[in-house]
């Protein structure tokens, strides 16, 4: 058995489903060389009323693709820059170095993963002790249409490798100049001080040789009298959501106390055997400013109330 069999077996790219190693490869080579038909397209909507399509791969595909993570990229060191797409990082890690700072400049990449090409995959995954027949395959089997298709298991993971040099390079310059980098995805964060026409123009240059570019639409640049959000966070003076976002979570709060929960859902035209529903995602709307700002007392004894809310509810269901 040679080298390209060997390799491909020992991933277990399909789990272990029990056929002959014969058959695994067949399969494979079929796999790889007809991604395209493996996947669907989902249109999402944004909060700005545009549209973002996610291309999601069908069952085996999605299973090749999550071995290729577990057992091949997650192995690759992610620069420290790189703030999304790694365990335990959350957009909390994103958002805490740029506290108090003067200016915050927001850059955003366009098109980011249907702009990285099947070559600079192909050049991640080359980086191993992997045979080229098999590096060609991972490849193509992590690729829709010659890109990095949003919406597959592995291509978060390559699209932070492939800006690794980037990072790195963008965080060295920073560095030198004291100014915080960070990068969550496409979304590029600076803060301190500096010029933000020199910061813009050196990302610019660096997203050039990669062939990336800023979306100029996306361009954000505040001064500290100004809210200053990185992620969805606020980082003015300390880390909080959004003070309308808070308003609004307490009044939701304030009429589930005051008229009953199913009384607020007839008032807001909701009916009624949504309660429990409406609670759970009550409780994780409180859970996730918790998680942003823990020392708020008002929100801790809020899902408190909301919890008991809950249990009440759900304790005659379950009877």
């Amino acid at each position: 058995m040679d080298a390209t069999r060997v390799c491909l077996l020992a991933l277990d790219l399909f789990s272990s489903p029990g056929w002959s190693a014969n058959e695994e490869i067949r399969r494979l080579y079929a796999l790889s060389n007809s991604t395209s038909k493996h996947y669907r397209t989902i249109v999402l909507s944004k909060r700005n009323g545009g549209e973002r399509q996610i291309l999601a791969p069908d069952y085996l595909l999605k299973t090749v693709q999550r071995n290729i993570l577990k057992n091949v990229l997650v192995h690759f060191p992610v620069s420290p820059f790189a703030m999304a797409y790694r365990p335990g990082s959350t957009v909390v890690h994103n958002a805490r170095p740029h506290l108090h700072q003067p200016q915050i400049l927001k850059l955003d990449i366009e098109s980011f993963f249907e702009n990285i090409s099947w070559l600079q995959v192909w050049r991640v995954f080359r980086q191993t002790t992997l045979p080229n027949a098999v590096v060609t395959m991972l490849t193509h089997l992590c690729c829709y249409r010659d890109a990095l298709p949003q919406g597959a298991a592995t291509s978060p993971a390559i699209s932070n490798l492939v800006m690794l040099s980037f990072d790195e390079r963008m965080g060295r310059w920073c560095q030198e100049r004291r100014i915080v980098y960070t990068r969550y995805c496409d979304d590029m964060t600076f803060s301190g001080e500096f010029s933000a026409r020199q910061v813009r123009n050196k990302a610019a240059a660096l997203l050039a040789e990669l062939g990336l570019r800023l979306n100029k639409r996306k361009t954000a640049h505040i001064p500290a009298h100004k809210q200053q959000t990185v992620t969805g966070i606020v980082v003015n003076e300390k880390l909080q959501l959004a003070r309308e976002q808070r308003r609004l979570l307490r009044q939701e709060v304030h009429f589930c106390r005051k008229f009953g929960v199913e009384s607020h859902l007839r008032r807001r035209g909701l009916p009624p055997e949504s309660a429990l529903r409406y609670l759970q995602s009550l409780q994780g709307k409180m859970a996730w400013l918790l998680q942003v700002n823990p020392d708020d007392c008002v929100f801790r004894q809020a899902l408190r109330d909301v919890q008991q809310m809950t249990r009440q509810i759900a304790l005659p269901e379950s009877c």
